[in-house]
């Protein structure tokens, strides 16, 4: 008999939910959290879909408190690098960057343009060069807050970044930088063209990659311990990485997702040791990257993530908080590259993670500190993600993902009832490939 049958374990679970669930009235209980990290130095912040308003609002005044209480000073997010450290630049207060945040965030572009390019994302870059400009990066010689995009399809924007970087600084690399991106002219920017030439005909750029990467690497750096340098390390990191996916997405399999997660995390530690003693990170991703993959289905299918390889790793200190609702809006698109809509987010399927937590709630907004459960929140439940294609009519068919969630997050936020994201009005959103699986 499964948990979806067993009328007593749903009744068990319900009255240990009950006894966990603290209400969240304003973001007062947010404390709970912030107390709960600890030493933590990342902390991993989710989210159920990409389009939901109420998931980046917690998320930002969370960030905010740990901030202003803890000394966090770096932002990762599920976005291209070259796109967000254009408003890493702003928030900063850099030479040369925009004069306001929605101008800062005009590089979010790409299909689908909504997941930065909001009022939400707009405030809180707001508040961080605020921040920044009154406690000038915590004082002590500490580094500001900073905004970096962590993801890796960037593949043409960072290749030109790199040529920029190489033109600027005169560096013998840059005839090697030209023939690597002369290997990728002929498939003008479509990254699902490169995908089957590379996969299926073996015609790869994988060698002009590997070289230039291997000649960077072993260059002394111009401009040592500088954002410019780090600006032109990872966008050599997500050159190789891009594509390495692109080249193994058509074959099919995990292998693709891992080379994405293993990238994310890879570029997050190359941030932190720009950083250096004082970093401290916070990663707001969807929840399928920063909860532990093993205490999912995910593990069976040889996939990893984010959340499983950051615990793995005994150098750093994790805290996962997932986050979901019961029922609302959610901005998407019917296929990929489709119009964006504002869609109706049905109530959680009776046995499911959202619809126990709307119960134990009794439809309140909640806190849930997975580190002080019992055995019976070990138990796999099905638990909702929307991706950035969403019908919801078929999301019972393939939107739960089964997950022992007291293994796959270290807390919970349950916002009972959501609204969607407002949009700025970015030009011309551009779709490339229909690549985001969560």
């Amino acid at each position: 008999m499964n948990f979806n049958d067993n009328l007593s374990e749903q009744n068990a679970y319900l009255k240990e939910l009950n006894a966990l669930f603290i209400p969240l009235d304003g973001m007062e209980n947010l404390d709970r959290i912030v107390k709960a990290i600890g030493e933590a130095d990342i902390v991993l912040l989710g989210e159920a879909s990409h389009g939901t308003s109420d998931f980046y609002r917690v998320r930002a005044e969370l960030s905010k408190k740990l901030i202003a209480s803890k000394g966090f000073n770096i932002i990762g997010v599920e976005g291209d690098w070259p796109s967000a450290y254009r408003l890493n630049r702003y928030v900063k207060g850099m030479e040369g960057a925009d004069s306001s945040a929605t101008d800062a965030l005009g590089d979010f572009t790409r299909w689908p343009t909504w997941m930065w390019a909001n009022t939400d994302i707009r405030d809180f870059a707001e508040w961080l060069k605020d921040y920044n400009e009154v406690n000038q990066g915590g004082g002590s010689g500490c580094p500001k807050v900073g905004f970096y995009g962590i993801d890796m399809y960037s593949l043409w924007e960072s290749m030109e970044a790199i040529i920029g970087y190489l033109e600027e600084t005169k560096s013998p690399q840059l005839e090697q930088a030209r023939r690597t991106y002369a290997c990728f002219d002929p498939y003008s920017r479509d990254h699902q063209a490169y995908g089957i030439a590379a996969g299926l005909l073996s015609e790869s750029c994988e060698k002009e990659v590997v070289e230039l990467l291997k000649q960077i690497q072993s260059r002394r750096m111009t401009y040592p311990g500088s954002e410019e340098e780090l600006n032109a390390e990872v966008n050599m990191l997500v050159t190789s990485s891009s594509e390495a996916y692109y080249r193994t997405m058509v074959q099919g399999g995990p292998q693709s997702w891992n080379i994405r997660d293993r990238h994310m995390v890879e570029s997050l530690k190359r941030i932190m040791s720009y950083y250096g003693a004082s970093a401290k990170a916070i990663v707001w991703e969807h929840n399928t990257h920063i909860g532990d993959a093993r205490a999912t289905d995910m593990m069976a299918d040889g996939m990893v993530n984010v959340g499983q390889l950051l615990r793995e790793d005994p150098e750093h200190r994790v805290f996962a908080v997932g986050f979901g609702t019961y029922q609302g809006e959610v901005l998407a698109g019917r296929a990929w590259g489709a119009p964006v809509e504002k869609m109706t987010v049905p109530p959680g399927q009776p046995g499911s993670w959202e619809y126990c937590m709307h119960r134990a709630g009794g439809g309140r907004n909640g806190v849930v500190m997975l580190s002080d459960a019992s055995s019976m929140l070990h138990t796999v439940i099905g638990h909702r993600a929307i991706g950035v294609v969403y019908e919801p009519s078929h999301e019972r068919f393939g939107n739960y993902v089964p997950s022992s969630m007291a293994d796959r997050y270290d807390a919970f936020v349950h916002l009972d009832r959501t609204i969607s994201l407002q949009p700025l009005p970015i030009l011309q959103p551009v779709a490339t490939d229909a690549l985001f699986s969560e």
